[in-house]
């Protein structure tokens, strides 16, 4: 009887360990506030990653290529569900590019030179070609979410960083932050009618590195027109 309550208590110290590693998981902060140098380009890749760019995708109705550039661990050994080795860094749905990317590369069809969207260190989650703005206005946009500060200073760029809202042409020319530093995008929505771009972030207003429902949302809107894509800020409440 001792024995099996002593594989009783083990097991349940055993599970108590796990829920404690979980949780210290899930509470990771987004935002840490204490003085560490900044994330450099070369801390996002190891030895075990392999840089891979996914073969092009064409938005319909443009003129340019977009080549998706991520990376595989793991020295190209992973094995896909029917035993083949995959290399694919993103996806792609409606007009939209997703994945865990390092950077896009822009070529317009017909000539040979490729040049990347940016040279600065990020991950790119989404990238959304507005194709009933283009249609209605005859401008072609691109909009990103992405992580461009390592945020909570583990010396990476992750998800577990802050996510922004960036727009460019659709050559990948005026590559612009429309987000806030150290606010976390929310959501985005365009209002058609008026080609007016809406989006809401959230602020760590009370400084404790979580991104909760007590902190401060702020409210933002573009007109998508305008050159300069000027971000004003509203209060809808």
């Amino acid at each position: 009887m001792k024995m099996k309550n002593y594989h009783f208590y083990i097991a349940i110290l055993f599970v108590l360990f796990i829920s404690s590693c979980k949780k210290e998981e899930v509470e990771k902060p987004k935002v840490t506030y204490e003085n560490t140098p900044k994330v450099k380009q070369e801390t996002i890749a190891d030895t075990n990653q392999i840089e891979v760019a996914d073969l092009p995708v064409n938005m319909e109705g443009t003129n340019f290529l977009i080549h998706p550039v991520g990376v595989t661990t793991g020295t190209g050994k992973e094995k896909s569900s029917d035993n083949e080795q995959s290399f694919t860094v993103s996806n792609y749905g409606e007009y939209q590019i997703t994945g865990y990317l390092k950077n896009l590369k822009f070529q317009e069809i017909g000539k040979d030179s490729i040049y990347a969207l940016t040279d600065k260190p990020v991950l790119i989650e989404t990238a959304t070609y507005l194709k009933t703005f283009a249609d209605k206005t005859k401008q072609q946009l691109m909009l990103y979410s992405l992580a461009d500060m390592d945020t909570n200073k583990d010396g990476k760029l992750d998800t577990n960083d802050i996510k922004s809202l960036y727009i460019s042409t659709i050559s990948g020319q005026k590559f612009t932050k429309l987000s806030t530093d150290f606010q976390e995008l929310i959501d985005w929505k365009i209002i058609e009618s008026k080609n007016i771009l809406f989006f809401r972030t959230i602020e760590d207003a009370d400084k404790n590195g979580s991104l909760e429902r007590q902190d401060r949302i702020h409210y933002y809107f573009v007109n998508l027109t305008d050159k300069e894509w000027k971000v004003s800020s509203y209060k809808p409440i």
